[in-house]
């Protein structure tokens, strides 16, 4: 494993800096994937390079990453708004929040995961559609239906 790590981890850390410009996140990730590379070096099939394998385990890496910052820049919006003075501007971000939330919810789950992806993680509708095995007309009309629905009145 120590040559394929020699051989390949520019390429990934390449790949990954590409994508969010962060040195330090980059290099976190590109740990974490030959990690997940060594418990699952049994499922490659070798359908694909390697390089490519290996890629595609850093970009689900990534979207995890980008998935759970969101997530937490929401609760510390939350948390912000509970903690702040309590005006009724402070009330109604709550009231709309919470809203959102529950509605977010109740989206299917693949309509669910385009918002949070698009939202959340910041992504293009190319890398929504490769993300859930889809092209990217289907994840910028799936958003687009989503936002109808996240936005209609009750």
């Amino acid at each position: 494993m120590d040559e394929l790590y020699q051989q390949y981890s520019q390429i990934v850390f390449q790949f990954l800096y590409a994508r969010c410009h962060d040195r330090e996140l980059a290099q976190d990730l590109m740990q974490e994937t030959f990690l997940r590379a060594i418990q699952c070096l049994d499922s490659y099939d070798k359908s694909c390079r390697l390089s490519t394998w290996l890629c595609q385990i850093a970009k689900h890496l990534l979207y995890q990453h980008w998935a759970k910052s969101g997530r937490a820049r929401l609760e510390e919006l939350d948390e912000t708004l509970e903690s702040g003075y309590d005006t009724e501007q402070h009330a109604l971000a709550k009231v709309e929040l919470a809203d959102v939330w529950e509605r977010l919810r109740k989206l299917p789950p693949e309509m669910r995961k385009t918002v949070e992806l698009r939202v959340l993680g910041g992504l293009s509708y190319r890398e929504i559609g490769q993300a859930l095995g889809r092209s990217e007309n289907w994840a910028r009309v799936t958003f687009y239906r989503a936002k109808l629905i996240l936005t209609e009145p009750d």
